[in-house]
């Protein structure tokens, strides 16, 4: 069997693993609807900022911090979507383990240049 012929296959394991599936089904929840849409937006782009202030400054400003601490209770009180970032998260931990797994095999360090 080729690479291509695995990769196909692991492709197969992975469309139908629970995590996979909770995803996409969480998924069709928010992309049905606007409001959830824009919270999930909403929350995204607070994400990126906080991220991008942690990276230029090494930390996060009171603003933002605020601005997530106080979006959490929505997004809590939001079933679709708290399970759509619950969801995620949990699929998130498969496909780090899994790139893990594959950088392992390569036996390369990618991170060149790249602060450890």
């Amino acid at each position: 069997m080729n690479i291509y012929d695995k990769a196909n296959e692991f492709a197969k394991e992975l469309k139908d693993c629970p995590e996979v599936v909770n995803l996409r089904e969480a998924s069709k929840n928010i992309q049905n609807n606007d409001t959830n849409k824009k919270m999930l937006d909403d929350f995204r782009k607070l994400q990126i900022e906080a991220y991008s202030q942690q990276m230029q400054t090494g930390k996060v400003s009171d603003e933002i911090t605020e601005k997530l601490k106080n979006l959490g209770p929505v997004i809590s009180a939001n079933p679709s979507v708290s399970n759509y970032i619950q969801a995620e998260q949990r699929f998130s931990v498969i496909w780090n383990d899994v790139l893990k797994i594959l950088n392992d095999a390569i036996g390369v360090d990618f991170s060149f240049g790249m602060d450890k």
